[in-house]
């Protein structure tokens, strides 16, 4: 290639070609390296790489070519300047948010967040003497208050699993940075098209891949971003030495997702919303929460900070838990499900799944109901997914 502009590519472009690395064969599709370690031509040779001297992998725990593509695609995406995948959402998220802390630090999180997402703050931290305090996410001003000496990082996800509810980013960004803390956004919901938390002033980005980066229902993966120096002076020890790395095969699997990703999102966002719209004039259904509509409670933050709606749609059915498993079960379509952002359309009753280890106190906090449902839309065609719909807000 001889006029490389590749820092000006668009996404589309950048999810096809960033990162690729060729092999001597010239191989169309990225090369998939499935080893643990690797040869040096000499003892001198693997002593320079060792020590940093020389270029070049060591051990697939640490890094591999195939992973190292995904991760530089990821960056050219995300405009990050460095990455670490990971086997799983969940390990990139404790790996964000543990690698940087020790006892007797202090983390503000916001209260609504996946429920594996809220053990990891409310119960794993304090277990290692880092002291923690949740907060209505929407409210600038807790999070102000909830500010000590000792904060060293907050933690939110926006728009956030499964209510939709959506922070203010960038208020928040420079509330860390006026604090000396670090922000670490998850970005799940709102996918890296729909919004770029490292260019609201978030430092660190986090995904779950296994959702719409691989979103065919095919392989786990998770992601962590930010800047280099950020990551060299706190997760490249954690990462190497805790283990918590992407298979190769993985990650070859999440670089075809990514191929194809502007196509699926744009298309399950666009049922999405009309989704969303059908329900809110349905009489059996109490809320919609949808970041595509006016009548959003912050449409404000969300015509600032995001570049599109989502695949997910959050409603209440009048009837409780009893209305919401009758909806359930008589869906044709739709699967029951706890995943998201897969090109099949799923539905979640977080209540007694993904968010089941919350008190109903906490449930209520996070906005989550007996009738609470959660639909990720797939890649279906619309109508169908609405005649579906109607059936079962029938039987419902």
């Amino acid at each position: 290639m001889t006029n490389d502009f590749s820092n000006e590519w668009k996404p589309q472009t950048a999810l096809v070609h960033g990162g690729t690395q060729r092999s001597q064969f010239g191989e169309t599709s990225e090369a998939l390296y499935l080893t643990q370690g690797f040869i040096y031509e000499s003892a001198e040779a693997a002593e320079a790489r060792f020590k940093g001297e020389e270029p070049g992998f060591i051990y697939s725990r640490y890094a591999n070519p195939t992973v190292d593509m995904f991760e530089k695609r990821m960056c050219a995406l995300e405009g990050a300047e460095d990455a670490r995948s990971m086997a799983s959402g969940m390990a990139a998220v404790s790996a964000a948010l543990l690698c940087s802390l020790k006892a007797g630090d202090h983390v503000v999180s916001a209260r609504a967040l996946f429920g594996s997402c809220r053990w990891v703050v409310e119960t794993l931290m304090p277990r290692y003497g880092i002291e923690i305090t949740l907060v209505d996410g929407k409210d600038m001003k807790a999070w102000e208050e909830a500010v000590r000496p000792n904060t060293k990082l907050f933690f939110l996800e926006s728009p956030t699993n499964p209510t939709l509810e959506v922070c203010d980013i960038a208020a928040i960004a420079k509330l860390a940075e006026s604090a000396g803390a670090r922000l670490v956004v998850d970005n799940v919901f709102a996918t890296p098209l729909q919004q770029k938390p490292l260019e609201l002033g978030a430092h660190v980005v986090v995904y779950s891949a296994t959702k719409h980066i691989d979103g065919q229902g095919r392989c786990l993966g998770g992601i962590v971003l930010s800047d280099k120096e950020w990551i060299d002076e706190n997760l490249h020890d954690y990462f190497r030495h805790t283990g918590p790395s992407l298979s190769p095969f993985n990650a070859w699997t999440l670089l075809k997702g990514l191929e194809t990703l502007p196509l699926r999102v744009r298309q399950q966002t666009e049922t999405a919303g009309k989704v969303a719209d059908f329900l809110a004039e349905h009489e059996k259904v109490s809320r919609v929460v949808y970041p595509g509509r006016k009548d959003h409670p912050q449409a404000d933050i969300i015509a600032r900070q995001m570049k599109g709606g989502s695949t997910l749609v959050c409603f209440d059915l009048k009837g409780g838990k009893e209305a919401a498993f009758a909806f359930e079960n008589a869906l044709s379509i739709i699967a029951i499900s706890n995943n998201l952002g897969d090109a099949k359309s799923l539905v979640t009753h977080p209540a007694t799944t993904t968010h089941k280890n919350l008190s109903t106190e906490a449930q209520a906090e996070a906005g989550i109901g007996a009738g609470t449902l959660r639909l990720s839309m797939g890649l279906e065609d619309s109508d169908d997914l609405i005649r579906d719909i109607t059936q079962a807000l029938n039987a419902a």
